[in-house]
């Protein structure tokens, strides 16, 4: 047996490109995408990225040159994900809500030879592009038009139109098989809202085992109707934008949205699947006209821990709620809550409790630990000892752009990548994130998870969002703020003292908030997670809470 090696025909290199060729085949005349009033077929689909790619081919741009995309959630977005990479490029998704800073520093450091830019998202960019440095390259700009949104006559500093550019491109491209699965893929930045941003860079081998351990891992069936409230730009959709092409899926895509609009695309285009952080899943549980779906709704949430209650709402709806662990660094779900038959006997409170925990490794993922981030031994698989939470596998990245000091603190010469988010082994070899490291909080020289305090004001009947961070405290070092909102029609706002008592009944003293404040709306980013940091800002400029003020 040791004289068979790999050859030609057995090694051709994975990408998930492939999927979109063989959707044309088997499911050619199927719609792909809907949005507002336009309908494409798979077939269709295909042909526009096979013109896109050869247009993008066309600029002349070398093998592995970085082309970004500043747009929501629409089908020239959707089809930039297959052409860009399909013409040989790397694909860069820029998220939209950031600053015009950030979004220069992401074009100078990832080098950025075109940006394809949504008209309705110009200004911001043009703003971005001026930014940067009088010797910088400037990246060739492409614009979007839209249904219902128009770029103005004035085109100085842009080229020819994304449809223009397809109006141009051949359907019959032959388009670039990477040299090597290895070959970089995808860049996409890490949150630049605290630091610089980190750009991290997936191969096409990766983002194939990922796509295709998606699915398997959320039990997909051929030609789901995906709905598109999850940004694409976001890890590119969690590796589902490929992995609808895989199973011939509907993409129902939305630029903006609101409950009622799910709701509403729910009905009219009876939705199966749908991806989105915690936030989503508040915003539908305590929308005032929600009622029960005529059909269940499979939802994959992500991104922070959901907490239980608001499981417990959205599943009492219709929607059956899947809960997965991942990162941008891990190109999706790597970690997932897997459902065992007996579960299903229990309590509906001790059920969404299950759910709300990250649960094991899915099949592509070689191996998932909790360690102690010093030494790299594994906790106390007790459900209680918290440490450093580490994974290893194919989904993972090649590294970090230009930072090999980033990507040697993450990916280390012991064979895991650390994640920095803080966990628990249970007894039953399930996951749970209690915090990220920054997170923790340190009151008195115990460890305090914001998860867990927010999980108890989730409880609370009037509250809508829950956020908890520290704030410095004269005696303790530092004692649980916590950040509130408050669901619709609730008058009056409950006194700080109410909030501060029903927490202290349910959670140790040391846990329980010292601080509550009441805000509208918490401080999101843009794919629906808390803006901690802001937070912190919020409670460190509060001062230093003294033993006179402490209720």
């Amino acid at each position: 047996m040791d004289q068979l090696k790999p050859s030609s025909a057995n090694s051709c290199p994975l990408t998930p490109l492939t999927f979109l060729q063989r959707a044309a085949v088997v499911y050619g005349d199927c719609p792909s995408l809907i949005y507002n009033s336009t309908t494409y077929t798979w077939s269709q689909t295909h042909s526009r990225c096979l013109r896109a790619a050869s247009a993008i081919a066309s600029l002349g741009f070398s093998s592995g040159a970085v082309v970004s995309v500043v747009a929501p959630n629409i089908p020239a977005m959707y089809e930039l994900q297959f052409a860009v990479p399909m013409a040989g490029c790397v694909l860069n998704n820029i998220n939209i809500r950031l600053d015009a800073r950030t979004i220069s520093l992401i074009l100078r450091h990832s080098e950025s030879k075109a940006v394809f830019v949504d008209s309705h998202l110009r200004p911001i960019v043009l703003e971005s592009i001026s930014l940067l440095p009088p010797d910088a390259p400037r990246p060739e700009l492409i614009p979007i038009t839209d249904e219902g949104y128009y770029i103005d006559d004035d085109r100085r500093d842009f080229g020819t139109t994304y449809e223009e550019m397809l109006q141009n491109g051949s359907e019959n491209f032959e388009w670039v098989i990477p040299a090597s699965e290895w070959a970089p893929m995808t860049l996409n930045y890490t949150s630049g809202t605290t630091s610089s941003p980190k750009g991290v860079i997936h191969s096409h081998r990766s983002l194939f085992i990922i796509t295709l351990d998606s699915l398997i891992n959320w039990s997909v069936p051929k030609q789901p109707v995906y709905l598109w409230t999850l940004p694409m730009f976001h890890s590119n959709g969690w590796s589902y934008t490929w992995g609808m092409a895989a199973l011939g899926g509907v993409n129902i895509c939305l630029r903006r949205f609101d409950a009622g609009s799910v709701y509403d695309a729910i009905s009219n285009h009876k939705v199966t699947h749908m991806c989105g952080a915690p936030v989503i899943l508040t915003m539908l549980a305590n929308y005032p006209s929600a009622a029960p779906l005529r059909s269940a709704v499979e939802f994959m949430t992500g991104g922070a821990p959901p907490p239980p209650q608001v499981v417990l709402r959205t599943e009492a709806l219709g929607f059956s709620i899947s809960h997965g662990y991942g990162m941008t660094e891990v190109a999706g779900v790597i970690v997932s809550c897997a459902w065992k038959p007996n579960w299903s006997k229990l309590a509906a409170a001790e059920r969404a409790r299950l759910k709300a925990r990250q649960g094991v490794r899915t099949l592509g993922l070689t191996a998932v630990d909790v360690v102690d981030p010093d030494n790299g031994r594994s906790v106390k698989r007790d459900g209680v000892t918290m440490g450093e939470i580490v994974v290893r596998g194919g989904t993972l990245m090649l590294g970090y752009l230009k930072n090999p000091a980033a990507t040697a603190k993450c990916m280390r010469e012991d064979g895991w990548l650390y994640t920095g988010d803080v966990g628990v082994m249970h007894p039953d070899g399930y996951l749970e994130i209690k915090d990220r490291s920054k997170d923790i909080i340190i009151s008195g020289g115990e460890n305090v998870s914001s998860v867990e305090v927010e999980t108890v004001l989730y409880s609370n009947p009037v509250v809508n969002e829950a956020a908890v961070v520290a704030r410095p405290d004269e005696y303790w070092g530092e004692t649980p703020c916590a950040f509130l909102s408050l669901k619709e029609g609730v008058s009056p706002k409950p006194p700080e003292g109410e909030m501060i008592e029903f927490c202290r009944e349910r959670l140790p003293h040391y846990m329980v908030p010292k601080t509550v404040v009441f805000m509208a709306e918490l401080p999101k980013t843009a794919t629906g997670k808390v803006q901690k940091y802001a937070l912190r800002d919020i409670a460190n400029k509060m001062g230093t809470l003294s033993a006179a003020s402490r209720m």
